[in-house]
């Protein structure tokens, strides 16, 4: 018989939670280490006392004199049994209590084992996160946008009442779903869903995707969605905050603006283009001297109708692509001064940029003006080639306007030319209108380049924030 008591105090010694061993009588017979740790006793405060007169009767609680007078003698164990009680020693506790009933011999002797665990932190951490998530879905409905709460696995945590109520459903219905089953799942969108896996292990957020579909009882609706991720310090928990905006009306009335953009920058090219046509008819019959100014003025109308007819193509209606600008100006200028039968060809070079509107035409303009005084200036022979180019220099554009003609043969003489053609009036006029500034002109040994340089970024009056050209 010594040796298996020797072996049920080594067990005892083992287990990590406060252990006590009562007799029938509920007389204390032993205690573990951790017992004492835990409520700050000795062995010899503890053993051959009544439990309930422990230190200053700390351990006579109703719950627990309940549990051990009534309920034991009737079961053989009990599980997680819960304790809140203020112990003088340490302050206010819960514990965790499970109870066993033990037999000896004949069965009518035996040990009641309590096993009793400290979960005051868990119980104080369980109750800080029900309150933060209480404030959380207070936040949640307080937002006026549609919103939901995400886990790990996309399944719905929560949703804020507008989402609930645009969508018409109700909390029951989303929470543990995906956000791809609801509905008629027109949230199971491949794009979205694939950011979204981003959104929580590379924690990039969402910004500004934009989902149209019809919605039941709603009909069409375009929905502006932002998501990225939110944890709770200590507790590692990560979900996803994800909003939708609807944004139907915003989106009408841009297209609304678009499409009479369109139609006013189609109306106003057609009208250029009848003008430019007239002006093509008078040359026919006006005398040879005054040919030259009529075809300037042709070519200066049909460079501000190509602009009006990009924008008449545009879906966006804001900046205008420079390449496909400068390929409309040098089809115009082909067609109008030069024709099909001239060894004269205009080549375009220019990286996809774009400019703002505001600036399009007086670059166009100077665009024009530059390759029409290299087409009329450049080859006597009637042969030759101008190019159009256009690249961004750091925080600015520059064009380029060059040929492979008979160039300026010496500086007097280049600085006479470039005043009295390239550095026109109507090209300084332009030139200030962009902001920008003439470089230098590179005197070569064949061929002429001016360069103009401008802001890439146009700055509005007033000191708002640039706008990308």
């Amino acid at each position: 018989m010594p040796e298996p008591e020797i072996a049920v105090a080594d067990i005892v010694e083992t287990v990590p939670s406060a252990l006590i061993i009562l007799d029938q009588n509920l007389i204390v017979q032993s205690a573990n280490r951790a017992f004492y740790q835990t409520f700050h006793t000795s062995a010899l405060q503890t053993e051959g006392f009544l439990i309930f007169s422990l230190g200053n009767r700390q351990w006579d609680i109703p719950a627990l004199r309940n549990l051990l007078e009534s309920v034991i003698p009737h079961r053989a164990a009990v599980e997680g049994f819960e304790v809140e009680h203020d112990f003088p020693t340490i302050g206010q506790r819960t514990m965790l209590v499970n109870a066993r009933k033990t037999m000896r011999g004949g069965g009518h002797d035996g040990y009641i084992l309590l096993a009793i665990e400290d979960v005051s932190e868990e119980r104080k951490a369980r109750k800080e996160s029900k309150r933060n998530w209480q404030l959380t879905q207070s936040i949640v409905d307080t937002i006026r946008d549609p919103m939901v709460v995400l886990e790990d696995d996309m399944t719905i945590v929560t949703a804020s009442k507008a989402f609930l109520t645009i969508f018409g459903i109700t909390q029951a219905e989303v929470q543990g779903r995906r956000l791809s089953e609801l509905l008629q799942q027109q949230w199971d969108v491949p794009a979205l869903r694939h950011l979204m896996e981003k959104v929580l292990p590379e924690n990039k957020p969402i910004e500004n995707f934009e989902i149209e579909d019809v919605f039941p009882a709603l009909g069409r609706r375009v929905f502006n969605l932002s998501a990225r991720k939110v944890f709770q310090p200590g507790n590692h928990a990560h979900r996803m905050l994800l909003v939708f905006e609807d944004i139907t009306d915003r989106k009408r009335r841009e297209r609304d603006a678009i499409a009479l953009t369109n139609e006013i920058s189609h109306r106003i090219k057609n009208n250029l283009q009848i003008i430019v046509g007239l002006i093509a008819y008078e040359t026919r019959w006006t005398a040879p001297a005054c040919v030259q100014g009529y075809q300037a003025m042709q070519t200066r109308i049909g460079a501000i109708s190509q602009l009006y007819d990009l924008i008449s193509q545009s879906s966006c209606g804001r900046t205008i692509a420079v390449n496909a600008y400068l390929t409309e100006i040098a089809k115009n200028l082909s067609t109008s001064l030069l024709g099909s039968a001239s060894s004269i060809t205009i080549e375009v070079r220019a990286e996809p940029l774009e400019i703002d509107p505001e600036r399009a035409v007086p670059f166009g303009l100077l665009v024009n003006e530059l390759a029409t005084n290299a087409i009329k200036h450049a080859f006597p022979d009637g042969a030759g080639k101008v190019v159009l180019s256009v690249v961004q220099a750091g925080s600015d554009l520059e064009l380029c306007v060059s040929d492979n003609g008979i160039g300026i043969k010496d500086k007097d003489a280049a600085s006479k030319k470039a005043s009295e053609t390239r550095g026109s009036d109507y090209v300084a006029i332009f030139v200030r209108q962009l902001g920008g500034a003439i470089a230098p002109s590179l005197v070569e040994i064949t061929g002429t380049t001016v360069r103009v340089l401008f802001p890439l970024r146009l700055t509005p009056s007033g000191g708002a924030e640039p706008v990308a050209a």
